[in-house]
């Protein structure tokens, strides 16, 4: 009997859920300190998906976690997919789902500061210049309702 070629090893993603916090036309985002990634810069309140855990889940543990607020799943709409390729920084793939939230119970809070200097109101159209570009980029389009695009491919 010949041998079975072996099957080829599946391509993996790493998922990650991202909050979208509104307020009138401001977005909420943090800027990253000590962390060795994008430090100085700003992002969301944001993180990885855990095994056995949704999207939904995750924003939701992450944004009490990060900024002290809670959030129901019915408040919770995806605005933006990203499909994101970080092999020149990170040596990964990635799936990011960003979720807006108009409502949330709790007032925000910096509740990382180890991890994060800085937790402020953005004009959405006047972010300060120092966005991660993948996070600008997701902001445009959910700004333009483009809800899925792709990033670092190039």
């Amino acid at each position: 009997m010949p041998n079975k070629p072996h099957p080829q090893k599946r391509h993996q993603n790493i998922p990650a859920s991202y909050l979208t916090l509104m307020k009138d036309n401001n977005v909420l985002l943090l800027r990253r300190f000590n962390t060795g990634y994008e430090d100085g810069n700003y992002s969301m309140i944001a993180g990885h998906v855990d095994q056995g855990e949704t999207f939904t889940q995750c924003i939701i543990r992450e944004a009490e976690e990060e900024a002290g607020i809670f959030l129901k799943p019915e408040d919770l709409n995806v605005v933006h997919v990203m499909h994101r390729n970080s092999r020149t920084t990170e040596n990964n793939e990635r799936v990011d789902v960003f979720f807006v939230a108009r409502q949330w119970q709790g007032e925000p809070l910096n509740k990382e500061s180890h991890k994060c200097d800085d937790l402020s109101w953005f004009e959405l159209d006047n972010l300060p210049d120092n966005v991660i570009p993948y996070i600008r980029q997701a902001l445009e389009g959910i700004k333009n309702r483009i809800y899925y695009s792709e990033h670092g491919w190039q």
